[in-house]
């Protein structure tokens, strides 16, 4: 079945999109939408997986908690988030769909 990763976005989001597109052998396919969405304060992402993502359109960008710069992210650039990586989303465009495509890698079930 054909779909588009721009479709059946709501005009307004209360909270972030996040829809799991495919899920396979410990592999997990997300698609994140963000408008002006961030990650709360003091709260930190800390996944037991590997998490590569890539950002489709708007702009983005992400805090890490080990002594590494912060990454600003534009349409086509993606980064590997790699597992134990504490990070966060500290801006997305808020006048824009900030969309993401993230691939979920559980190394454990591979």
């Amino acid at each position: 079945m054909k779909t588009n990763l721009f479709a059946h976005i709501p005009t307004q989001l209360p909270d972030e999109l996040m829809e799991t597109l495919h899920e396979a052998g410990g592999v997990r396919i997300e698609r994140i939408v963000s408008q002006g969405h961030t990650t709360p304060e003091g709260q930190w992402y800390d996944q037991s997986w590997d998490e590569w993502v890539i950002l489709l359109s708007g702009s983005a960008e992400l805090e890490f908690d080990q002594g590494r710069a912060p990454v600003m992210l534009q349409p086509g650039d993606y980064v590997l988030l790699p597992a134990g990586l504490r990070h966060r989303v500290v801006f997305t465009a808020p006048d824009e769909d900030s969309v993401w495509l993230a691939v979920h890698i559980d190394s454990a079930n591979h």
